[in-house]
């Protein structure tokens, strides 16, 4: 009789130093990588934002992201989960982090109690406002912005803070339109920070996703040409919020924030 395979399994939430806070997410260390519709298998089981797997490459590691739905490029949040892990759960004793995606080579620094991302910025340009945003969204965005030749994200800049925060999408409606997901931004005035979002991506299987690190590589640079400064305070403001001191430097874009462990445990397959 075959034995299952075991594998370990972590869940921690990123952005935050409280549980049930920031956005959570999960980590399956791996040896060499398993079919990747196990892989989506494993994800969907999950039903978190994204489950992360690593594979180790030299010094450091191939990771990937999986939301219950599909693959992604690029997460912020499962990112700073797996450093957190590898660093408190599984023995990795450098000071930083280098992990290698679709995105290209990211990093990942322990400095004090905080991790810092280092991710690629990614620019905006303006594109005609549509009024399907504002039906979908329950409110008027005052403009739209997307990176050139992606539809995956579309930056919506709103008035005020307090707009975002009370936003009630309607799910079917977002399902409708051309961007797998969909950032609200405004800025951060009676939230003590420099701009609020929320992030909402039901095409890939995300209501709303709590806190997005991704989105910040497009908010970071608008906000820091919009407000002239590169060091930021950010906050997403979902129901279960957090929080992100970011940087804009140069090409790239720093985000600072805490990771607070949540589960161990072991998968049979």
């Amino acid at each position: 009789m075959q034995l299952p395979m075991q594998l370990p399994i972590y869940q921690a939430d990123a952005f935050t130093s409280e549980l049930f806070k920031g956005n959570p997410a999960a980590y399956v260390p791996l040896s060499s990588w398993l079919d990747d519709k196990l892989l989506q298998q494993i994800a969907a089981e999950n039903n978190l934002a994204e489950t992360a797997f690593t594979v180790p490459a030299g010094s450091g590691f191939e990771l990937r992201w999986f939301t219950p739905g599909e693959e992604v490029p690029l997460c912020g949040h499962a990112t700073l989960v797996t450093a957190h892990l590898l660093w408190t759960e599984l023995g990795f004793s450098e000071s930083e982090i280098h992990f290698y995606t679709r995105s290209g080579e990211l990093i990942v620094r322990r400095e004090d109690e905080l991790l810092a991302l280092d991710f690629p910025a990614q620019q905006n340009s303006e594109i005609p406002l549509s009024e399907n945003y504002a039906h979908a969204l329950g409110a008027e965005p005052l403009r739209a912005l997307e990176v050139a030749g992606s539809n995956d994200q579309l930056l919506l800049e709103f008035a005020f803070a307090d707009v975002v925060a009370n936003l009630s999408p309607d799910m079917r409606a977002l399902l409708k339109l051309p961007y797998k997901g969909l950032i609200c931004t405004a800025p951060g005035e009676g939230f003590d920070c420099d701009f609020v979002s929320r992030f909402f991506a039901p095409a890939i299987g995300i209501d709303e996703d709590p806190v997005t690190g991704s989105a910040h590589t497009r908010l970071v640079p608008f906000w820091a040409q919009k407000l002239d400064k590169t060091c930021l305070k950010a906050k997403q403001i979902s129901p279960r919020g957090g929080e992100l001191d970011c940087v804009l430097a140069g090409e790239r874009v720093l985000m600072r924030g805490r990771a607070v462990t949540y589960l161990r445990g072991q998968i049979s397959l």
